[in-house]
C-alpha cells in the first residue's frame, strides 16, 4: 500500500498510546489477527470547533467494527477521516494519524484519489449514478484500462459477491434507478468493491432500508468478511450485535467533542462493558 499511495515515504509506525483495559484488549487482537488500519490521537476540527478527539484504535483486518453511539458523537466524521472524505469541508484541519498499513494517510504526498480506491465508501442512503447498472459497477474500473473482456467479467464478479447478479443479470444496460432501494444499496456496494479495496467504509447503510432488505444487507457484510475489512457506522444496536466483530463506542464530551469511552470485541462490549455510559446506551438508558 506505502509503494502506491505514498510515492515517496513509507511512515513510521508509532507505538500505541496507553488506553484503557478493553481498547488494550482490542488491541491486542488486532495485533494478533493483524490490523489494517490504526488511528492514533487523532483529532478533526470545523474551523475552531474540535469535532472529535483524541481518538486511538486499531482496526482488525478481515473483520467487521462498528461505530455505535448518540447523534452527534462524532461516529461518522471519524468514518469519513479514514478516507478523507471530509477533505471536501474547507474549514476541516486535523491532528494526529491514520495509518493504513505503515503509511500515514495524512501525509500531504499521499495521492487522495488513489486512496479512495483502497479504501472504499458506501453511503447512508443508496445513491446510483443516473446511468445503468453495468456502467455503474464499471466507473471506477475504467480508471484501471482494462479490457472489454476484463471489465465485463470485474463486474461480473462485482455483483456476484453483493448478491445482485442473479437479481439484474437480464438488464444490466437498464438506468440503476429501476431497482429497488435495497438492490441499489447492493449496487452500491458492489461499485465500492469493483475496485477490490482492502478497507468499505459503511456510513449507517441501512437506516433507509426495510427489515428485508436491511437483513440482505448484513448477511453480504458477513460474505465479504475476511476478503475486505469492513467499518459500519450504524445506531441499530441489534445490527452491531449481530453483524459485527469489534465495536467502539462514542459519546460527547463536556467540550461537545466526540470521543471513544469503551473498543472491544461485539460479545464483550454488549455483555460485559467496562464503562458504565457504555452499559446505559446498549440498555437504552440514553441516547
Amino acid at each position: 500500500m506505502s509503494d502506491v499511495i505514498a510515492k515517496r515515504q513509507t511512515a513510521e509506525v508509532a507505538s500505541t498510546p496507553r488506553v484503557g483495559v478493553t481498547v488494550q484488549t482490542a488491541n491486542q487482537a488486532a495485533d494478533a489477527l493483524g490490523h489494517k488500519m490504526q488511528v492514533e490521537d487523532f483529532s478533526l476540527y470545523y474551523g475552531a470547533f474540535k469535532a472529535i478527539s483524541g481518538i486511538n484504535l486499531q482496526i482488525v483486518e478481515g473483520r467487521i467494527t462498528a461505530f455505535i453511539g448518540p447523534s452527534g458523537c462524532g461516529k461518522s466524521t471519524l468514518l469519513r477521516s479514514l478516507n478523507r472524505m471530509n477533505d471536501l469541508i474547507p474549514s476541516v484541519r486535523t491532528d494526529g494519524r491514520v495509518l493504513l498499513d505503515s503509511t500515514n494517510i495524512y501525509d500531504p504526498r499521499v495521492d487522495v484519489v488513489e486512496l479512495r480506491r483502497h479504501v472504499g465508501m458506501v453511503f447512508q442512503r443508496p445513491n446510483p449514478f443516473p446511468k445503468s447498472i453495468f456502467d455503474n459497477v464499471a466507473f471506477g474500473l475504467r480508471r484501471l484500462k482494462l479490457s472489454k473482456s476484463e471489465l465485463e467479467d470485474r463486474v461480473q464478479e462485482s455483483l456476484r459477491r453483493a448478491a445482485l447478479w442473479d437479481d439484474v443479470k437480464d438488464r444490466l444496460k437498464t438506468p440503476a434507478t429501476g431497482l429497488s432501494g435495497g438492490q441499489q444499496q447492493r449496487l452500491c456496494i458492489a461499485r465500492a468493491i469493483a475496485p477490490e479495496p482492502e478497507v468499505v467504509l459503511m456510513d449507517e447503510p441501512c437506516s433507509a432500508l426495510d427489515p428485508i432488505s436491511t437483513l440482505k444487507i448484513e448477511e453480504l457484510m458477513m460474505d465479504l468478511r475476511g476478503r475486505y475489512t469492513i467499518v459500519i457506522v450504524t445506531h441499530n444496536m441489534q445490527q452491531a450485535a449481530r453483524a459485527s466483530d469489534y465495536t467502539a463506542f462514542f459519546m460527547m464530551n463536556e467540550q461537545r467533542s466526540g470521543e471513544m469511552v469503551e473498543y472491544g470485541p461485539t460479545g464483550t462490549i454488549f455483555t460485559n462493558p467496562q464503562d458504565k455510559r457504555t452499559e446505559d446506551y446498549i440498555t437504552g438508558r440514553f441516547g
